[in-house]
């Protein structure tokens, strides 16, 4: 039985020559020392085979070294790849990510938030709460996803609006004329971006609200949408999800995507190429916004940063739903997906 006993941060300073202290504040990375002092605690750490526990890291640096990322609908692939880019530049600074769902539920976000937030240094948040002044009195560092303005707290983005624009010029393009937008009237900027691209061309967007953003919502909202006298022969939908399910009724219904009705979406979330046909997308650039959060969440919490809004440049990503009976030369900028 093996029963070495196993070094303590007494026994690293006693070797190292140095103060409890100096051995705490550069394992904890708060403070860095001469050359010669870190090579003396680094050999002693080596020698000894010091492992600091995270109980001990904590009590130290009065630290957790875990942030709360809280997304709307776990199940949704946007916040999926969104928590993979958060959660590879946290596990590089030695951080835990705790996800929590917030189902799509308003009424609890506040609670929930407070609650949890006392078991992490920082937080990042997908919120659909206008009002969150109360996330700055939680005295923690907080970073914010999504277009809603939150003073005094950085956010981070892809550009809705810039993303409708290009998807409206790109259907303007192909010929498409009766052109509806299928989300929530929350969504002001990409109803905006869409409303300001037909309007080039003499044209305006009818607007329909789903019943959720998952592929139940655009199933749902497919008898109406498609059935009426008025179909629309091209439909912009909120996200990826809503626009699967609302391209499988209209293939069940018997019509044709993208012969008789075009069909986009927003996030390019894996499946989308692999539909037939494949999806038009808006690529949001989920990952990205993650790694960014969780950066400027990082500077945040050691006070290395200042507010900043940030936006990205979303992407168009072309694919046989929204295919031209005659093909067309497109001015926008895009990224042509052949797979």
């Amino acid at each position: 039985m093996n029963t070495k006993r196993r070094a303590t941060i007494r026994d690293v300073a006693k070797a190292a020559d140095v103060s409890i202290a100096t051995i705490s504040k550069f394992m904890n990375k708060l403070q860095r020392y001469s050359p010669d002092v870190e090579a003396r605690i680094r050999r002693a750490v080596d020698e000894l085979d010091y492992h600091q526990s995270l109980a001990t890291r904590s009590l130290i640096s009065g630290q957790t070294r875990t942030v709360i990322l809280a997304v709307q609908d776990i199940q949704n692939p946007f916040f999926t790849n969104l928590f993979r880019g958060a959660s590879r530049v946290a596990l590089a600074n030695e951080y835990s990510v705790l996800v929590v769902d917030l189902q799509e539920n308003p009424s609890g976000e506040r609670s929930l938030l407070e609650g949890l937030s006392r078991r992490a240094d920082g937080l990042i948040v997908v919120t659909r709460l206008p009002d969150t002044e109360w996330l700055t009195k939680l005295g923690k560092s907080v970073v914010m996803l999504g277009p809603l303005r939150h003073p005094g707290i950085t956010s981070i983005n892809a550009d809705g609006q810039q993303g409708a624009y290009m998807l409206g010029k790109h259907l303007l393009e192909t010929g498409r004329r009766r052109i509806a937008y299928l989300g929530f009237e929350r969504d002001v900027r990409k109803i905006q971006g869409l409303s300001a691209a037909l309007a080039e061309g003499g044209l305006t967007p009818t607007v329909h609200t789903a019943f959720a953003s998952t592929l139940e919502g655009g199933e749902r909202a497919a008898s109406t949408l498609l059935l009426g006298d008025q179909r629309p022969d091209a439909v912009v939908c909120r996200n990826d999800l809503i626009a699967i399910g609302l391209m499988h009724e209209a293939q069940a219904l018997g019509l044709r995507v993208p012969d008789d009705i075009a069909i986009t979406g927003f996030d390019n979330i894996p499946v989308a190429r692999h539909l037939q046909p494949a999806l038009t997308t808006i690529d949001m650039r989920s990952e990205e916004q993650g790694e960014i959060a969780m950066q400027k969440l990082l500077d945040a919490i050691f006070q290395k940063n200042t507010v900043e809004d940030i936006w990205l440049a979303p992407h168009l990503i072309l694919r046989e739903s929204t295919r031209a009976p005659i093909a067309k030369s497109s001015k926008a900028a895009v990224i042509q997906d052949v797979n």
